[in-house]
C-alpha cells in the first residue's frame, strides 16, 4: 500500500531496486518516528496536559504544522491523490520532526523535571502528533499504525485504530507568526550546524555539546531568537549571538565542567553541594526524583 501510495497511479509506473528502497526507506522513517513517539509518551495522561496558551513557540509551531498538515491530509484523502497523503507526513517526519523537534527537545525530555511546564509541552504535542500519524496514515500502513495503537492503549476503551475519525485541528493551532519566525530561526540554524560539523571533521570538537559558538547574524534574524535558548536550540552546551551583515559562525569550545547527566558543559556544574557532578538544572530534577523515591 505505501508503493501505490507514492506514486500517480492514473500513470504507467516503473519500478526497480532503486523504488523499492525508496519505498522501504520511507516506510522505516514513519514506523521509526512512531516508535520514538510511543517511548517519549510512556506514562503520559491528562493530568500532564498543558494549554496551547502556555506552549513555548517551538511547540506552538509543530501544533501550527499539524494544523496545516491536517486540512492537505484530509483534502488528498477526498480527492484520492494518496500521493499528497504520504510525501507530506513524509517530509514532516524528517524535516520538522527528526531534524528539528526531537532533536532540540532530547535534552527536555531526558533532563528537565517531569513537573516542568517545558517538558509536560513537549510530551502533550508529542501526543497530539502520534494521535494523528497513527490516524492519517491507518489507511496507507494499516497494521503498523494498528499495532502502534494497540501497544500504547491496549485496553479496548480506547478502541480499534482503523475506527477513528479526528476532529479538525483546533483553529488557535494556526499561527502564521512562528511559522515566520521559525523560517528565520533555521535559517541560522543551517549555517550553524554546517559550521559544527565542519569542527567536528577538523577534531577541533568531539561532538556539538563540546561547543560554545559566537553567532553573527543581522538583526532581523536574531530577533526571532528572542525568548528561546539559543544553544538549545543548536544543541550546544551555550551560544553567543552578535548583530552584524552576515550570518557567520565561529565555533569556540564550551571551557566549563561537564554535567554528568546533560553532557552540558556550562559554568553552573557543582553549584549544588548535594550533587557536585551536576548542572543546577540537572540536581533539581535528581533532588525531586529522589524525593519521589522516598
Amino acid at each position: 500500500r505505501l508503493w501505490v501510495s507514492l506514486v500517480d497511479y492514473s500513470e504507467d509506473q516503473r519500478i526497480g531496486k532503486q523504488i523499492l528502497q525508496t519505498t522501504v526507506d520511507a516506510y522505516r522513517k514513519l514506523r521509526n518516528t512512531v516508535r520514538y513517539l510511543l517511548g517519549a509518551l510512556n506514562g503520559f495522561d491528562e493530568a500532564e496536559r498543558v494549554a496551547y496558551a502556555d506552549m513555548p513557540p517551538l511547540e506552538q509551531f509543530i501544533l501550527h504544522r499539524l494544523w496545516e498538515l491536517d486540512a492537505q491530509v484530509k483534502t488528498a484523502f477526498e480527492e484520492y491523490r494518496f500521493q499528497d497523503v504520504v510525501r507530506p507526513v513524509l517530509e514532516f517526519c524528517s524535516g520538522d520532526l527528526s531534524s528539528l523537534y526531537f532533536d532540540v527537545r532530547k535534552d527536555s525530555l531526558y533532563c528537565d523535571r517531569p513537573d516542568s511546564i517545558k517538558r509536560r509541552a513537549v510530551r502533550t504535542v508529542m501526543d497530539e502528533v502520534f494521535n494523528r500519524l497513527t490516524a492519517w496514515l491507518s489507511p496507507i500502513t494499516p497494521f503498523t499504525m494498528d499495532e502502534a495503537w494497540s501497544s500504547r492503549f491496549p485496553d479496548a476503551e480506547a478502541g480499534a485504530n482503523c475506527s477513528r475519525v479526528l476532529p479538525l485541528a483546533p483553529a488557535e493551532w494556526e499561527n502564521a507568526a512562528e511559522a515566520a519566525r521559525w523560517a528565520k530561526v533555521q535559517q541560522v540554524m543551517e549555517v550553524v550546524n554546517e559550521a559544527l560539523e565542519g569542527a567536528r571533521r577538523e577534531k577541533v570538537i568531539g561532538g556539538a555539546l563540546d561547543a560554545w559558538p559566537t553567532v553573527t547574524a543581522p538583526a532581523e534574524l536574531l530577533a526571532a531568537y528572542e525568548g528561546l535558548d539559543a544553544a538549545e536550540v543548536f544543541r550546544t552546551s551555550g551560544a553567543e549571538l552578535v548583530a552584524g551583515d552576515a550570518i557567520a559562525v565561529v565555533i569556540k569550545t564550551a571551557d566549563y565542567p561537564k554535567c554528568a547527566r546533560s553532557w552540558r558543559k556550562v559554568p553552573d556544574v557543582g553549584s549544588d553541594a548535594g550533587y557536585p557532578d551536576l548542572s543546577a538544572r540537572d540536581a533539581d530534577t535528581v533532588r525531586y526524583l529522589d524525593g519521589l523515591k522516598a
